[in-house]
């Protein structure tokens, strides 16, 4: 007499079967070409260079050897008026077709970096920090003529080897602010940026 075959049950090691409502599509980065013109972008250094530099500073927890650049701030005035009115259009538009992020706006004003030869750097970091403004949407405004500089890479650590973006004049770029970066060493010239971090209300 043959012996009924014992059943077994296959079982879902991740519980019940999984029924995504949506599924992820925030890029890891996005840019905007042109943004602004390279005589705008000298304007802009014109304006950063108008005010006192002071030390690039780090976020509590860093160390301080982390970092080594000039800056200063820029907040809404007559001056800058067109350049948050047109950062905001083009944030504005790169978050809803790539990133989709629920956004309040510029809270910290802009910061104008200062990146020089032989050794000016910012090491690997994330622009969230505890405690702080909910950053969402990080941007870099590249101001430099790429040629007239050395380094200064913009890298992004995605896993594996790092993504390099481009160092195009008038050129912006955008990723989550959770993203681990950093900028390499400029080893010729000088490299100038607007950078800035939309904020919004937290993840959930």
């Amino acid at each position: 007499r043959m012996k009924k075959k014992k059943e077994t049950k296959l079982q879902n090691v991740h519980g019940p079967a999984a029924w995504p409502f949506k599924t992820d599509n925030v890029e890891a980065w996005s840019y905007f070409t042109n943004a602004f013109s390279q005589d705008e972008c000298k304007e802009i250094i014109k304006l950063g260079k108008r005010f006192s530099m002071i030390d690039g500073a780090v976020r509590q927890g860093v160390t301080p050897k982390a970092r080594l650049s000039k800056i200063n701030w820029m907040w809404p005035s007559a001056e800058t008026d067109y350049i948050f009115r047109r950062l905001t259009d083009i944030m504005t538009g790169l978050n809803n077709e790539f990133h989709q992020f629920d956004l309040f706006g510029f809270i910290e004003g802009l910061q104008f970096t200062y990146y020089k030869a032989p050794d000016n750097f910012y090491t690997k970091h994330a622009d969230t920090w505890h405690k702080g403004p909910i950053r969402k949407l990080s941007m870099s405004l590249l101001l430099s003529d790429p040629d007239k500089y050395e380094g200064g890479d913009l890298k992004l650590h995605l896993g594996g080897d790092p993504t390099v973006l481009p160092k195009d004049q008038g050129k912006l770029l955008a990723f989550p602010s959770y993203t681990l970066h950093e900028v390499t060493p400029v080893t010729k010239g000088h490299r100038y940026s607007l950078v800035g971090w939309v904020t919004g209300p937290q993840f959930k």
